[in-house]
Order: structure tokens, then sequence, then C-alpha cells
């Protein structure tokens, strides 16, 4: 029963909160669900104790969770899939994702997935929780993840992960300028109506903190540097989209609609209006190696579609836009549009 053994300490925070609540947000790769079955069938310990889902929980007490293999993950197969793995030891090993590749199996997508092309690299990785994925991006986000590659090495990583010590840099190009450092502060969670999106929800949604810093702005756009001190799904995306200045090419959070612009070229207009992916990229990632203890560091660089898109902002300049001043904000976007008779966006389209 030692298999899988994670061992986690209730903060003061989360003081009186049922334990499934408590584990799902400590232990937050699975689902509260999961966890409830987990406790029901004595693989959750409080002081050595079997728990109900239901009781509550004091700061400090201790809690050991013995995670469960589901029986689905057994029966993945390993495929042969193109992954770039740009470090590997005993323990650890980084992969840095194309945009397009699915990380886990799910509804509509059972193969064809990064952990199918880890089972095929690392086949030791079938007896191990989610293949050793311990971290996720999203389908069409490219860029660095870490998986273990044995239980020790993910139970460390998983900690490190929850004491908040991985440092996850990414990059992404936003519509709207930014000028100066800054960060959001929102908790992000399940859209309250649209249940296949999530959304800054300050009932149910879980902390969530995004710094970003910018790097390069263009006329109409945003080089932008983002830290993750949190790791929430679609966090960058959706913090944002709560600002107004969503990612170029984000399907579900960015513009449903962008019309042509006067005087800006052709080049231009298709670039920005079609890119294919929400533009966001995980450049770097540092952590402390789970055996030696040392602090390790990657970059991956940008993909091509990336720096194709970066390359045309740059030359828009050129192409002879007459504004008085740079777009500094979304209202003064909207008076641009405007101003040129062009189509605008209702709220409900971010």
């Amino acid at each position: 029963m030692d298999e899988n053994k994670v061992e986690l300490i209730v903060p003061e925070s989360l003081i009186g909160n049922r334990a499934d609540h408590v584990i799902s947000i400590l232990l937050n790769d699975y689902s509260r669900s999961r966890i409830k079955q987990w406790i029901e069938k004595g693989f959750v310990l409080v002081e050595n104790k079997k728990i109900t889902p239901k009781q509550k929980l004091l700061t400090g007490d201790k809690i050991i969770v013995y995670v469960q293999v589901d029986d689905k993950e057994l029966q993945f197969k390993p495929e042969k899939i193109d992954i770039e793995v740009i470090y590997s030891d005993e323990d650890i090993a980084v992969i840095n994702k194309p945009a397009g590749l699915v990380v886990h199996p799910a509804d509509g997508n059972w193969s064809g997935t990064l952990l199918n092309g880890i089972l095929n690299i690392f086949p030791n990785n079938k007896l191990l929780p989610r293949a050793g994925i311990v971290h996720r991006l999203d389908k069409e986000t490219s860029g660095l993840l870490v998986i273990a590659l044995n239980e020790i090495s993910q139970l460390k990583l998983i900690q490190q992960l929850q004491a908040k010590t991985i440092y996850r840099e990414y990059r992404a190009i936003i519509w709207g300028n930014i000028n100066a450092k800054g960060f959001i502060d929102e908790p992000v969670g399940r859209h309250p109506k649209n249940r296949i999106k999530m959304s800054v929800n300050k009932i149910n949604g879980k902390n969530a903190v995004t710094k970003y810093e910018p790097i390069e702005n263009f006329e109409y756009h945003t080089y932008l540097k983002c830290i993750l001190e949190t790791g929430r799904t679609h966090q960058i995306r959706v913090h944002m989209q709560h600002i107004k200045k969503p990612l170029v090419g984000d399907p579900v959070y960015g513009f449903k609609k962008i019309l042509p612009f006067k005087g800006i070229s052709k080049k231009f207009i298709d670039m920005v209006t079609n890119f294919p992916r929400q533009a966001l990229h995980a450049k770097k990632l540092e952590l402390i190696h789970p055996k030696t203890n040392k602090k390790m560091s990657w970059e991956a660089k940008l993909p091509d579609d990336f720096s194709d898109l970066l390359n045309v902002l740059r030359e828009a300049p050129a192409v002879g836009m007459d504004f008085e001043q740079p777009r500094t904000s979304y209202d003064t976007y909207k008076k641009f549009l405007d101003k040129n008779n062009l189509e605008d966006f209702e709220e409900d389209e971010f």
C-alpha cells in the first residue's frame, strides 16, 4: 500500500473545510470526485485514521493519500509520436511539446497524446499515475513540461508544484498594449454558464496569480512575458481575457471576429486574424531536481509560427498606419474601430 504515497499538511487557510475539498485543492491534479472515491475506499488517512469525505480538517493535520492508478490508465498504449525530449536522466525528463498535441487522453482523444508517446519512450512509466505527468499544457499551447520517471520523483515534483517553487515562464502575444509590469490576482474556476470554459469566478474559483511584463509593444499588440505563481486550467488565457487583453488566436477566450483595418498590409491582417491557435508558449522551466536537490532550468526557443507572427508585427509600423497615438487600452481601441466604421465586439465575445 506504500506505492504512490503522497503526504500533505493542512494549511491554516483551509481549516474547517471538508476533507475531499481540502485534498482536491492540495492535490489539484485529480478531481474531487476521484479523491472522494479514494477516501471512501480507505486510500486516504488523516493522522493515520480513515476518514469520511465530509470530515472537517484542522490546521496541521497530516494527510496521507495513496494515489490509485485508474484502470483506464493501465489500458493506455504506447504510440510512436514525434516528441522532443530536451533533457532526461533516471528521474525526470523535460519535453518541448508542440502545439496541437493533447497531453493526456480524455473523451475524444483516447490516443495520439503526449502520454501515449511517453509510454513509447519510457515504458516503465506505465506503472506511474498519469504516466509520470505532473502538470499540463493546453493542446494548442507549445513549450516545456516536466515528467517524472519514478514514484519518488513524481511525489517530489508534485510537492514542488504545491509549494509553488517550480518556475514557469511563458511568452504570449496579446491584443492591446501593456506598458508596465503587473500581476492579476483573480480566482479561476468553471464558467457559471458554459461548463467547458473557465472564467474568473469569485464564488467557486481557486486562487490564481499571473505576473506579466511587456517585452515589446506594437501598434495593436504586446509581446508579453507571463509567470505563473499558480497553475489553474487556462489561467493565462482567462486572466488576459479578464483584463480585456486576450491572446491572439485564442478560439475560446479571444476575439471571435476581427475585420480588416484600413491602411494595413494584407499580410498583417491574414496573420493576426487567422493565427491558428492561442499565441502562448511555455518558454522557461526551473525546478529543484528531485534526487540531487540542485536547481535546474531549461528554455525552449519560440516555435516557427510564433516567431513568424512576431516578425509580422514588427514590420507593421512600416506599412503606412496613420494614428495620432499608440493604442493603449481596449477603450481606445474601440474608438479607433468606431472612427473607421469597423464592426465592434460584444462584451460576451471576450
